[in-house]
C-alpha cells in the first residue's frame, strides 16, 4: 500500500459515505414526497440510472483527461448535487429531487472506477490485494453514512435536507485528498487500440464478470433500498435502521481487508461460489422474521456475500482486457452494474410497497441462483485466468 492507495482508499469511504446516506434517506425522503406510494424509491432509482447514462461520458473522459482530472470533474458533480437535492427536498419538489439524483449519477459512475485505479497504481502481483483494501476504504462510509444521515436528519425544519449539506461538505474534502493524488499517466495515442468492444465483451471470462458483478450489486441493492421502507412499514425507528445499514456496508467492506488475500490463494471462483451461498443465507434469514435482529443479520450476511462477489469479478475482469482496452471495456462492466441497479432500484420501491418484504426476498432467489450457474460453467470451461489456482 503506498500513499497514492491509502489516499484513495479514503477517497472510496468518502464515496461510499454519500452512497449509503442517499440509500438511507433518498427511499424516505421519496416516499414522503411522492405522489404514489410505489414511486418511493424513484430518486434511488434515478441515482443508478444517471450512472448508467454516464457510463460512456465518463469512459471518454477518462481517456481524454486522465484518472485524476475526470475524478476530480466527478467530485464537482457530486458537490453541486447534493445541494442540488437540498433545494429539492427543502422546496419539497419530488421531481426535481429524482432530477438531482440522476445528475449524481455522474460522481457514482466516475468513483466507481476507483478500484480499476487501484490495480494501476500497485504491482501487478499485487494488484487482488490492491483491489480489495481500497475496497476495504468503504468502512469508513460503513461507520460514517448511516450516523451522518441519524444525526443530520433535523438540523434543518426539513427532514434530511442538513444531510444533503452534509455530502456537499463531504464531497468537498474528497476534492482536497484528490489534488494530493498520483495516477499513471493515460497511455500515448499512438497505443491506443486493442479490440473491439464486441471482441471484448464475447470472451466466456468477459461475460462472467460483467453477469456476476451486475447481478450481485442487483441483488445487494434490491434489499438494501427496500430495507429503510420496510422496516418503516414495521414500525421501526430510523435509528434501528441506521443501525442495520452501518453492519450491512461493514459486512460490504471489512472483508476488504483480506478478500485479496483469499482469492489470491485460493482463485477468484471458490471465493465467488462463497459469495452466493451467503446470499442465499441472508434470504433465508430475511425470510425468518421481521425483527431488527433478522433484518441485522440478513443485511450483514449480504455485504459480505456481496464484497466476496464483486472483488471476484472485478479480478477477473482484469484478465479480460489489455491496457490499451481499460476504458471501453471498464465502461461496459459499470454499464452492466448500473444498469441492473436501475431495474433493481425501481423493482425494490414497488415490491416493497405493493408486495412486501417476503416476495421481494422470494425474488431475489433467481437471480442468485443464476450467478451462481454462471460460475460453475465458466469453473467446468477451464476458462479461468491465468496464474489462479482452481
Amino acid at each position: 500500500m503506498n500513499r497514492n492507495l491509502w489516499l484513495l482508499a479514503v477517497c472510496q469511504g468518502l464515496f461510499l459515505t454519500n452512497n449509503v446516506t442517499f440509500i438511507a434517506i433518498n427511499g424516505l425522503v421519496g416516499y414522503a414526497l411522492a405522489p404514489l406510494g410505489w414511486m418511493a424509491t424513484l430518486p434511488v432509482m434515478g441515482y443508478v440510472v444517471g450512472s448508467a447514462l454516464s457510463t460512456g461520458v465518463v469512459a471518454r473522459t477518462q481517456s481524454r483527461l486522465g484518472r485524476k482530472r475526470s475524478f476530480q470533474l466527478g467530485l464537482v458533480v457530486a458537490l453541486l448535487s447534493a445541494l442540488l437535492c437540498a433545494y429539492a427536498a427543502a422546496s419539497r419538489n419530488f421531481w426535481l429531487l429524482c432530477f438531482a439524483t440522476v445528475v449524481a449519477g455522474y460522481y457514482n459512475a466516475n468513483a466507481g472506477l476507483y478500484r480499476f485505479a487501484a490495480a494501476e497504481l500497485a504491482a501487478p502481483q499485487a494488484r487482488e490485494k490492491a483491489v480489495s483494501l481500497v475496497m476495504a476504504g468503504g468502512l469508513l462510509g460503513a461507520v460514517v453514512g448511516p450516523n451522518l444521515a441519524a444525526m443530520t436528519r433535523d438540523v434543518f425544519p426539513v427532514p434530511f435536507a442538513g444531510a444533503y449539506i452534509a455530502l456537499a461538505v463531504v464531497a468537498l474534502l474528497a476534492m482536497a485528498l484528490m489534488a494530493f493524488m498520483e495516477f499513471a499517466p493515460p497511455p500515448p495515442k499512438a497505443a491506443a487500440g486493442g479490440r473491439s468492444l464486441a471482441q471484448i465483451m464475447a470472451q466466456p471470462l468477459f461475460i462472467v464478470a460483467a453477469a456476476s458483478g451486475a447481478l450481485s450489486y442487483g441483488v445487494m441493492n434490491l434489499l438494501m433500498a427496500a430495507t429503510p421502507i420496510a422496516m418503516q412499514q414495521c414500525r421501526l425507528p430510523f435509528s434501528d435502521a441506521a443501525l442495520v445499514l452501518e453492519w450491512h456496508v461493514i459486512g460490504m467492506f471489512a472483508p476488504g481487508f483480506f478478500t485479496g488475500s483469499l482469492i489470491k490463494r485460493f482463485g477468484a471462483l471458490p471465493i465467488m461460489g462463497i459469495g452466493v451461498v451467503l446470499n442465499l443465507v441472508c434470504i433465508a434469514v430475511a425470510l425468518s422474521g421481521v425483527e431488527v435482529q433478522q433484518f441485522l443479520l440478513a443485511l450483514f450476511t449480504l455485504g459480505v456475500g456481496w464484497n466476496f462477489l464483486f472483488t471476484g469479478s472485478t479480478t477477473l475482469s482484469l484478465a479480460s482486457y489489455a491496457p490499451e482496452e481499460k476504458d471501453r471495456a471498464q465502461g461496459a462492466l459499470n454499464f452492466f452494474v448500473f444498469a441492473t441497479l436501475a431495474l433493481s432500484s425501481f423493482a425494490s420501491g414497488v415490491l416493497v410497497t405493493t408486495q412486501g418484504w417476503t416476495l421481494l426476498n422470494y425474488g431475489s432467489v433467481l437471480p442468485v441462483v443464476a450467478t451462481g450457474a454462471g460460475l460453475l460453467w465458466l469453473a467446468l470451461s477451464g476458462r479461468r485466468p491465468q496464474n489462479q489456482p482452481l
